[in-house]
C-alpha cells in the first residue's frame, strides 16, 4: 500500500469555503489493481481539494461512480479502446495509457517559470501539501515507474514527495 500524505491545516466546511483558503491540488493515479486503495485515499481528501484522478482499467465494465471532491476531475482510461505505441498496431499494454495521460497532464499543469533545459539546470521542486501538489501514484509497477521517472527526471520533482507503493522502492531508487 502506498504511503498516504497527511493533509495539514484546517479543512472543515467553513474553512474550505473561505475565499483565502489554500486549496490542495492532487494528482492521483490508479489502475484496476488499486481501486480499493484509490477509494480509501479519495475518502480522506479535504473537501476543498482540486486536481485530477487518472484511472486505467482493462475495459468499460470496470468504470464506476468514484466520489471525489467537487473541484476534482476523474478521467477513466479504457485500455481496450486505446492503442499501444504509435505505429505498432499493438494493443495498449497495462500502464501505458495511464503513463501517457499523466505525463501529458503533468507537463502542462505542474510547470513552473524555469525555462526548458536539462534537469540539472532546474532547481528541485517538491510536491507537498504545503502549497504544492500532493502526488499519489497507485497501481501497477510499469505505469507508476514511468510516471515517477518523468516527474523526477524531466520535471525535477523531489522523489521523496511522491507517494508510491512501498513495494516498488521508487523513492529509494532516486
Amino acid at each position: 500500500m502506498s504511503t498516504l500524505i497527511a493533509h495539514h491545516g484546517t479543512h472543515d466546511a467553513a474553512a474550505c469555503k473561505a475565499s483565502r483558503h489554500a486549496r490542495v491540488q492532487q494528482l492521483i493515479t490508479a489502475d484496476e489493481t488499486s481501486l480499493i486503495e484509490l477509494e480509501t485515499l479519495v475518502a480522506t481528501l479535504p473537501i476543498c481539494s482540486t486536481g485530477r484522478v487518472f484511472v486505467e482499467v482493462p475495459d468499460a465494465s470496470w468504470i464506476f461512480d468514484l466520489r471525489v471532491p467537487a473541484r476534482m476531475i476523474v478521467t477513466w482510461l479504457d485500455r481496450s479502446q486505446r492503442s499501444g505505441a504509435p505505429g505498432t498496431g499493438r494493443a495498449c499494454a497495462p500502464g501505458q495509457a495511464l503513463a501517457r495521460a499523466v505525463v501529458a497532464w503533468s507537463d502542462e499543469m505542474l510547470c513552473d517559470d524555469v525555462a526548458a533545459g536539462d534537469a540539472e539546470e532546474r532547481p528541485a521542486r517538491t510536491a507537498t501539501c504545503a502549497g504544492g501538489t500532493c502526488i499519489h501514484l497507485l497501481g501497477g509497477f510499469l505505469g507508476t515507474a514511468d510516471i515517477f521517472d518523468h516527474l523526477t527526471d524531466a520535471l525535477g520533482i523531489d522523489a521523496a514527495s511522491i507517494a508510491t507503493p512501498a513495494r516498488f522502492g521508487l523513492a529509494a531508487a532516486h
